[in-house]
């Protein structure tokens, strides 16, 4: 049997709570479940602790952010012998064979080393259309996956690799954990996925999609829905810490210093103001990024205490 934890950050969780932590109780395979809270203020906190007692609840004094408020509870199960860590959104909740279908295709594949992440199908709050960005990852891995055609055809494979999935529902057995880490703190909200799987692929680990396991991830279903008024864009700086490529920071800076130019050149100034923002940022920030760079490409369980 599998020691499985379920971690999930929540922060005003209330209209998701319900839905999401049922689920649980109705897993085909006994899950354990760790909440770190961020801060709620709509009683979340008092709704957990009063309706599921049996989840390990941890608040935290702070809003932490989604990953370092991860890495707290991936600590803890991996403290308390997690087999596997399943990390989920607060607006999202399983079937009761969603794990057992990805057990099932892990225990049977002959590369289980080579697993870094294993992902259901998303679907839409509706349950009843896959999830926009599941749609846009499938999209982009159409042409080695040709998993739109099998769908089509109705010739499914147990499961297709994918370059990306977002971290609404990620199945992670603890191998990943030892090797890539946790999450990396330089990113509060959105980007943190996106670096941690640059280290997966680093590390030579796969993300594999199960199509025949499935969960709901209830979120915004349109492409733009990051407020970078309200979120600091960091695209750049995941790029830069990409450990695959060891000469990103100058790339990069250079990349920007062309676009500056060229913007100016042509008129565009509030483009290249806004490049030359970026610009002095990434200088500013240089000294941090290498630092964190040289961490990721020499150490292993990064930004853990395991």
């Amino acid at each position: 049997m599998f020691n499985i934890h379920i971690i999930i950050v929540t922060y005003n969780a209330m209209k998701w709570a319900e839905r999401c932590f049922t689920s649980l109780r109705h897993s085909s395979v006994p899950v354990k479940c760790v909440v770190i809270d961020n801060g709620s203020t709509d009683g979340t906190q008092e709704y957990i602790k009063t309706h599921f007692p049996e989840i390990d609840f941890m608040q935290s004094a702070e809003n932490l952010g989604f990953g370092k408020a991860n890495n707290l509870g991936i600590e803890k199960a991996y403290k308390e012998g997690a087999d596997f860590f399943y990390l989920m959104n607060q607006d999202a909740w399983i079937y009761p064979n969603t794990i057992a279908t990805m057990l099932q295709v892990y225990s049977d594949s002959s590369e289980k080393e080579e697993i870094g992440i294993i992902s259901p199908v998303h679907t839409d709050g509706t349950e009843k259309k896959m999830d926009i960005f599941l749609d846009k990852y499938i999209a982009q891995n159409c042409d080695t996956t040709r998993l739109i055609s099998d769908l089509y055809f109705q010739t499914l494979s147990p499961y297709y690799e994918l370059v990306f999935v977002n971290a609404a529902h990620w199945f992670i057995p603890k191998k990943t954990i030892e090797i890539v880490g946790g999450f990396n703190p330089f990113f509060f909200h959105y980007g943190e996925d996106n670096e941690y799987v640059n280290r997966l692929h680093f590390h030579k680990k796969k993300i594999i999609l199960v199509p025949g396991s499935k969960a709901v991830h209830d979120g915004k279903q349109f492409l733009d829905k990051i407020d970078y008024t309200k979120y600091k864009d960091l695209s750049i700086e995941t790029k830069i810490l990409n450990p695959s490529y060891p000469n990103s920071l100058q790339q990069e800076k250079k990349a920007l210093l062309q676009s500056i130019v060229k913007n100016f050149l042509t008129g565009n100034i509030e483009t290249c103001k806004k490049h030359y923002k970026r610009y002095k940022s990434i200088t500013k920030n240089t000294s941090e990024l290498l630092k964190i760079k040289e961490k990721l490409t020499k150490e292993r369980n990064c930004f853990l205490n395991i």
